[in-house]
């Protein structure tokens, strides 16, 4: 596995080409070349993306659908394919089936006001995990006190991994719903999806699943994983910020009331009462971020271009690198050990705080997340505040992994020496 991983990281994965492509990654941080690992918090973007949103704004802005001058019904087409090119990515069955968002966060929310509330009572229970983001965790909290239902949340083991027997043991007759990280930002952990949705679907659960982290490090195919509705965000995944994406089954869709009320998710207006409109602008009132999804669907092209399983293992490569050398330094815990696990590295240092490790990091050009990573109950499993966290991205190269243990191994030794 060793031999196919170095391999495919090398001649089958041009990383310096890669980096190329990203403008930003040729600028200095306080004089040093920028070390960008801050990537399960934003990616960022190529010059594509930059170049699709610049080109609207420069030559085809005008709001859409409701147009009948040239200027909106290209941008309407437009937008419209930007629609397709998500459908497509995630493997959904229409693209009617795809909501754009705000990014997770909306989508989930829109999840459990739409779908969850009006279903749910006070015999019923939401299922979740301990490894969840807390957009994953605060939307069902908000549910349960609205309709009397119980969240009910499956723990995890000393590695972070989802203890599936546990798991299991708590679906029942009464779970309603599941939502499912399917990687974590806080540890990294790649979720067993098809050993924790099929057990779902047969207790009669719907099952959504937050993809903000997975789409640029995993196989997302909705299909395959048989879930109800997948949640991801454009700026994780080398898109713009302020747009996402919500699949969901299309006959779910169109049992859900919408969330919001406004211009263009209506067919029909009077003071008597309104007619919606069909799946899934019933869901999108207002004028959406239109550029937003543009560029979201240029990232996404971006990066089906590429070869996935390439990526994939090139990041492995680093998150292996990163984690040998980890383990050298004196003192340090790595939090975070899962048998399939993505390339996010959590850990903290005897005697040294994590805001104080990313700080001098940051003299030494390398930007690092530190706190509890918006998963507070993590945290607390582990017993700590919150971590330091390197995040790996396609552009990151073996060389950065070098200077950041290098660059650590000497802000250790000013803290704590």
């Amino acid at each position: 596995m060793t031999a196919s991983i170095a391999t495919l990281s090398g001649p089958a994965f041009d990383v310096e080409r890669i980096r190329a492509d990203f403008p930003i990654l040729a600028r200095e941080v306080h004089g040093k070349p920028l070390i960008y690992v801050d990537n399960a918090a934003t990616t960022q973007k190529p010059q594509v993306v930059i170049d699709r949103i610049d080109a609207y704004y420069a030559h085809e802005n005008a709001n859409i659908h409701r147009g009948v001058h040239s200027l909106s019904a290209e941008a309407t087409a437009a937008y419209e394919a930007a629609r397709e090119t998500v459908a497509r990515f995630v493997n959904a069955r229409a693209a009617n089936e795809i909501v754009f968002t705000r990014g997770t966060t909306e989508a989930i929310n829109l999840v459990a006001q739409s779908y969850a509330r009006p279903r749910l009572g006070p015999d019923d229970e939401i299922l979740i995990t301990a490894l969840e983001h807390h957009s994953n965790i605060v939307p069902w909290q908000m549910v349960c006190q609205q309709t009397g239902a119980r969240l009910v949340v499956a723990p995890i083991d000393d590695r972070g991994e989802v203890v599936v027997e546990e798991y299991l043991a708590r679906l029942s007759p009464r779970t309603r719903l599941v939502a499912i990280a399917h990687l974590s930002n806080a540890l990294g952990t790649i979720n067993p999806l098809e050993a924790l949705i099929a057990p779902a679907r047969a207790a009669g659960a719907a099952v959504l699943v937050d993809g903000a982290q997975a789409v640029v490090h995993a196989p997302v195919d909705v299909q395959a994983l048989d879930c109800d509705f997948y949640a991801f965000s454009g700026h994780k995944a080398f898109g713009p910020t302020g747009v996402g994406a919500l699949y969901g089954r299309a006959e779910l869709l169109e049992a859900m009331p919408p969330w919001q009320g406004g211009g263009d998710m209506i067919k029909v207006v009077s003071f008597e009462g309104s007619e919606y409109n069909d799946i899934p602008y019933k869901f999108e009132a207002g004028t959406p971020n239109i550029a937003g999804g543009l560029g979201l669907a240029a990232a996404l092209d971006y990066f089906t271009a590429l070869d996935l399983a390439a990526v994939m293992a090139h990041e492995h490569a680093l998150l292996e690198a990163a984690t040998a050398r980890a383990r050298a330094v004196p003192g340090l815990r790595i939090y975070g050990e899962a048998r399939h696990k993505a390339a996010v590295l959590s850990f903290d240092i005897d005697g040294a705080h994590p805001q104080d490790l990313g700080t001098l990091l940051d003299h030494h050009g390398i930007a690092i997340r530190t706190g509890h990573h918006c998963a507070m109950p993590v945290m607390q499993r582990f017993g700590i505040a919150g971590t330091a966290r390197v995040s790996f991205a396609l552009y990151n190269t073996q060389e950065e992994v070098e200077r950041i243990f290098d660059a650590l191994e000497r802000v250790r030794t000013m803290l704590v020496e």
